[in-house]
């Protein structure tokens, strides 16, 4: 069944906004408690504005449903899954810890199978036809969630779930992940870097998290060499940089590739207000980029996209970065303006700089193997 066109699908849950990380406190550090960075407030009021502005209401609003193990499991090896399940259901303790930073409260193993679930449901909502492309507000967030243990806030990796959803019962030959949140997506990377069926692109501050992940030499492995792609940015880097990245890199590896599916890793966490970066993007470069990944889709595959909400530790700016992300991919403009664009987009050093450029320009030449990968291998049937 052919898509729809104008119709954008919307998937959240008020479970998602009860997955609880904890509180940041060290004594003997000096660290008083304080609400964790991952805490529900950036993305129940980027609900909340989605609500007032009157988008909310024009879009096909979606259920998600959990993920089943089988359905996680091939992400994730039975026995990680089995022991998130077993924290989850231990309630001696106010939190368990799946991996570096990915702490959980009791009963976290339900929302997080929710969300890789939300994040299969998006998928076959596109997939059948019923909306032209889904944005999925999910929690906790997954790209840093490797195979065996969670990471960076993570407990499964949503978008890798899709993915290999997509592959699996739909039967693609060629799915795409770009991944324009701040950090590495080192999960997803790891989960298809020997598989040519998923390109991977990931736009990112170079060196932040995880450390020592997101080389630009990270091109994939065994078969899957030449599909995983990097564009790691200088700290500083802003709108010049980006947009760089973006049509130099990250559209013309998309048209090499010719994806019958567009997933994207949407993080917010490059704006210029987030705590846990040094990048200075406003609102409307992150509207710009999704709607330059929703062009692709439309030229590339029929705009079949599936947007995946990730990281964004702002509360106060990530409703903004995320509504004109939104706005992109349903075609709807709301009233809202956001009220600190002029400030971010009058900074000094927006301009795509010289060190920047020399970073997109490694990227860069990458893109002549991925395009002897992708005519090399089998032409994928429309689906």
């Amino acid at each position: 069944m052919a898509a729809i066109s104008g119709r954008t699908g919307y998937l959240y849950h008020e479970s998602y906004f009860w997955h609880n990380a904890g509180h940041i406190q060290n004594f003997r550090a000096h660290v008083e408690a304080w609400r964790h960075w991952e805490n529900p407030e950036t993305k129940r009021r980027f609900h909340n504005l989605v609500a007032v502005s009157g988008l909310l209401e024009q879009l096909t609003h979606l259920k998600p449903r959990p993920a089943t193990e089988a359905e996680l499991a091939r992400i994730h090896c039975p026995d990680y899954i089995r022991r998130v399940r077993e924290m989850s259901a231990d309630e001696s303790k106010g939190h368990h810890t799946a991996g570096d930073v990915a702490t959980f409260a009791p009963g976290g193993y339900d929302i997080a199978a929710l969300a890789a679930g939300g994040a299969i449901e998006a998928v076959d909502a596109v997939m059948a036809g019923r909306v032209r492309n889904a944005y999925a507000l999910v929690r906790p967030p997954g790209h840093h969630a490797e195979r065996a243990e969670g990471m960076g806030f993570c407990i499964f990796n949503n978008v890798a779930v899709a993915a290999a959803h997509a592959l699996e019962v739909h039967g693609l030959a060629r799915v795409a992940v770009v991944d324009f949140d701040v950090h590495h997506g080192n999960g997803t990377q790891h989960a298809f870097e020997a598989d040519p069926r998923v390109l991977f692109i990931s736009v990112h501050q170079d060196s932040n998290y995880p450390l020592r992940s997101g080389y630009v030499t990270e091109n994939g492995v065994g078969a899957g060499e030449g599909t995983t792609l990097n564009v790691p940015l200088p700290p500083g880097s802003g709108s010049g940089a980006y947009r760089a990245a973006f049509e130099r890199v990250v559209l013309p590896a998309l048209e090499a590739y010719g994806p019958q599916l567009l997933l994207v890793s949407a993080g917010y966490d490059a704006s210029y207000m987030d705590m846990l970066a040094a990048m200075i993007l406003s609102s409307a470069d992150f509207g710009w980029m999704m709607g330059r990944l929703v062009e692709a889709a439309g030229r590339l595959c029929g705009g079949r996209l599936v947007a995946l909400h990730e990281g964004g530790y702002s509360e106060l700016y990530v409703p903004f970065c995320a509504l004109a992300a939104l706005e992109e991919m349903s075609g709807v403009k709301t009233e809202v303006k956001d009220p600190w664009l002029h400030e971010v987009t009058s900074w000094g050093y927006q301009e795509l700089q010289p060190h920047q450029d020399a970073a997109v320009a490694a990227a860069e030449q990458l893109l002549p193997k991925l395009r002897t990968v992708a005519a090399a291998a089998p032409a994928a049937e429309a689906k």
